[in-house]
């Protein structure tokens, strides 16, 4: 069980979980522009990345499209998740990255979302933290 102490409480300044120093980016960006932001995030110094396909719908809230002479609404639109841990100091500018390398400047270019990593953990080696990024 995590135990999270509430450092303010005694005077030492604000309370931060143990792992506050590592940030989750949650990007969803437009498929095409995967390849494009790897790189980008790969020359930032980002070692790790999770994909997911996804479909969804924002400000968009999907369109009509034509196949095969008939018709149809297309409510979900097909996506990229990006996941990935950072150290705090680094998410800032892979969020910048992330922003500007995905953007076409047309409607549906995709939302970015930052938390806090309370821990990480190396499956292989058992390191944690930083160390397992």
């Amino acid at each position: 069980m995590l135990q999270v102490h509430n450092a303010s409480a005694r005077g030492r300044g604000s309370a931060k979980p143990e792992g506050a120093h590592m940030k989750m980016i949650i990007a969803a960006i437009k498929p095409f522009k995967l390849d494009e932001v790897r790189q980008a995030l790969t020359s930032l110094g980002v070692s790790g990345l999770m994909v997911t396909e996804i479909k969804g719908f924002g400000a968009q809230a999907g369109h009509t499209e034509i196949y095969r002479g008939a018709e149809y609404e297309v409510n979900f639109v097909p996506k990229l998740k990006l996941e990935l841990v950072v150290p705090a100091d680094l998410a800032e500018q892979a969020v910048s990255v992330i922003s500007e390398t995905a953007r076409t400047g047309k409607i549906g270019d995709g939302k970015i979302f930052v938390l806090d990593v309370e821990q990480a953990v190396r499956v292989r080696t058992g390191e944690t933290n930083l160390e397992a990024l």
